[in-house]
């Protein structure tokens, strides 16, 4: 079992908590996961322990920390307090927060230097973010992991500036996130090195178990399969 805590992010405009799992050993490249609209609750900190368990120092930022810190949810029951809070989000703080995240990852001891980031639904967009927008001096993640993202194919525009490898996760029976949308976000990055989009037959936030009408075992078994050989890969030189 991984070693927990909460790390403490700086920020010009206040603190905010982040759930950690440290791995055994150390230094380890770290990997930002970055949450639904659920919070940081059990599954969000499960998924962070497994990072651990692969030998990743897992992050998760509250995201939320400005409306309400710690909010947790743990399924479906709570989507209303969670879309809530998701319509309090100020999207041009939010590149900000994951630039910190990133910044307090890359300076913990337990961390060679290298970050990478994963996110679901919600933080599969602010992945995409991270990817396009979150820069240390001058450098931004080393590799971005992005689960059916919905808002991302309203961000295209930014596509050019994806520096890192990526890979992108979306359920073919998706009902927020439409086929045409999924075939936007191949287009704006097909060419793109180290860039790869996989679908599965499988609806919104698949990989959820905590979530038993959306949780898909199959689906979600073979994208964190996925996941993690794309982390070794990139993360791992």
């Amino acid at each position: 079992m991984a070693d927990t805590r909460y790390e403490k992010i700086s920020t010009p405009d206040g603190d905010f908590e982040a759930f950690c799992a440290l791995p055994e050993t150390s230094p380890a490249p770290a990997v930002l996961v970055l949450q639904e609209v659920f919070g940081i609750n059990d599954n969000i900190r499960g998924l962070c322990e497994q990072l651990a368990d692969a030998g990743y120092l897992a992050l998760a930022p509250d995201v939320f920390w400005r409306s309400e810190p710690r909010f947790e949810r743990k399924d479906e029951s709570g989507l209303a307090d969670g879309f809530a809070h998701l319509q309090r989000l100020d999207f041009d703080l939010v590149p900000a927060d994951l630039t910190a995240t990133m910044a307090h990852a890359r300076a913990m001891p337990g961390c060679n230097g290298t970050v990478g980031g994963i996110g679901f639904c919600l933080g599969g967009t602010l992945a995409y973010l991270l990817a396009t927008s979150a820069r240390v001096d001058g450098r931004g993640p080393d590799a971005v992991v992005s689960y059916y993202g919905s808002a991302i194919h309203g961000m295209l525009g930014s596509a050019d500036r994806i520096e890192c490898p990526v890979l992108f996760h979306y359920g073919s029976r998706d009902p927020y996130i439409p086929a045409e949308q999924i075939d936007d976000v191949e287009r704006a990055v097909a060419g793109r090195p180290g860039v790869t989009l996989h679908r599965y037959e499988a609806g919104h936030a698949f990989s959820n178990w905590d979530a038993p009408s959306l949780y898909d075992e199959a689906a979600a078994r073979t994208a964190w399969e996925r996941t993690l050989r794309f982390l070794d890969e990139h993360l791992r030189p």
